[in-house]
């Protein structure tokens, strides 16, 4: 269970911080608790998560150590490789929805590759490469700049670096 100042990822959101845990009637079922998030990038938004519900879209932020050993390990994750644009869109969801560091880098390593390709080729970026990477982005970077107590513009940086 989670305490009020937690700081978790809720997947699809990013970082949030754990507000309050309220009471609330939800769909005939009264005086159930749920969580009140915040999103640390989206300050009016409020997220409702049930306290007793499944939890596998909730995790802990990595630990400062944790966060350090993962960038570390960056080069060694594979890009995803996927060849069809059909399925492309349905990876990249996929890769977010599971909430896993190494499957998000996945998709931001075939993304950035893929946008440097089709730039050496005359070619714009596509519109769903540049929406998945920009929330790929957002979820993996808040989560390691809130580890490390940095700006998320100095973790781009530093995975840049070692692509």
């Amino acid at each position: 269970m989670y305490q009020v100042g937690d700081l978790v990822v809720k997947i699809n959101n990013g970082v949030c911080r754990v507000e309050d845990i309220v009471d609330m009637d939800m769909g005939g079922v009264k005086g159930k608790k749920y969580y009140l998030m915040v999103p640390k990038d989206d300050k009016n938004a409020k997220l409702y998560v049930p306290v007793d519900g499944n939890n596998d879209n909730v995790r802990n932020v990595m630990s400062a150590d944790e966060a350090k050993a993962f960038i570390d390990r960056i080069p060694e994750i594979a890009a995803a490789f996927i060849e069809s644009d059909k399925v492309r869109e349905q990876e990249y969801k996929a890769a977010l929805k599971s909430g896993s560091p190494e499957q998000i880098v996945s998709i931001i390593k075939n993304i950035y590759h893929r946008n440097k390709q089709r730039s050496a080729q005359g070619k714009k970026n596509t519109t769903v490469d540049e929406r998945y990477y920009k929330m790929a982005e957002n979820i993996l970077y808040s989560e390691l700049a809130c580890a490390l107590g940095v700006e998320k513009s100095d973790i781009v940086e530093r995975v840049l670096r070692v692509f």
